[in-house]
């Protein structure tokens, strides 16, 4: 007999399952977001030269700790542009975007830049420092925001994802409306607001990494116990 081989819950009868290594991207995400946010957390209480309601993050790439910060914050955008290609070789091709990729690469390569412009050219250039940094920094913001809110709606059009898809795309217009009100809303501290955005935007990367390396893990796991038995001689 020859029965059609059991699928994952977080696969589709008509799609094939993601790639072992986009799962790895996944994993790897989630864990380096929440480093990520460990280490943000952490600084709070370790810069205490800094007033934590109104320096905003990218103080304290500079002082103590800074070479740490600067080094998470490369990790990280190697992290977002691994998890955008697992994501792409993952989804159903009508939840796939070439602009979306491309966005998230974007992203990651201006956060990298934050952190490479913010460790040499002050002290050398620090008008082309301060260019550097604003250019930057305000890529990386609106790419990444713009790819999270693009990905999250394109979730529906996936089997694997249509079920997260609500969850995903309000985590990412809360971390939206924190990041407009802290460009918009200057009169309250900065610091805080700035912090709790970047903290939603990799929250959403957690979820979605960890969501992708579960589905990718679940697959493998399965189809060596299928039912199919197909080529097979049985006495």
């Amino acid at each position: 007999m020859r029965n059609s081989p059991e699928l994952p819950a977080c696969a589709h009868p008509a799609q094939t399952l993601p790639p072992r290594w986009s799962g790895y991207a996944g994993g790897m995400t989630a864990v380096a977001g929440l480093a990520f946010i460990g280490l943000v957390l952490a600084l709070q209480w370790l810069r205490r030269d800094l007033r934590w309601m109104q320096a905003q993050l990218s103080v304290y790439l500079h002082g103590p700790y800074g070479l740490v910060l600067r080094t998470a914050y490369c990790l990280l955008a190697l992290a977002i542009a691994w998890l955008a290609l697992g994501l792409y070789a993952a989804l159903a091709p009508t939840a796939r975007s070439r602009i979306v990729l491309g966005l998230f690469w974007m992203a990651a390569v201006g956060l990298c830049m934050v952190a490479i412009g913010d460790s040499w050219m002050p002290e050398l250039a620090p008008e082309a420092a301060r260019m550097v940094h604003v250019l930057s920094g305000d890529t990386a913001f609106l790419c990444v925001i713009s790819a999270v809110l693009l990905q999250s709606w394109y979730f529906r059009r996936d089997a694997m994802w249509r079920a997260h898809f609500p969850a995903a795309f309000l985590l990412g217009w809360a971390a939206f409306a924190v990041l407009l009100f802290h460009v918009s809303v200057t009169s309250t501290p900065q610091g805080i607001s700035q912090k709790i955005a970047i903290v939603l935007i990799v929250l959403w990367l957690v979820w979605v990494g960890a969501w992708l390396a579960r589905c990718v893990r679940a697959g493998a796991a399965r189809m060596p116990h299928s039912r199919d038995n197909a080529g097979v001689n049985q006495p």
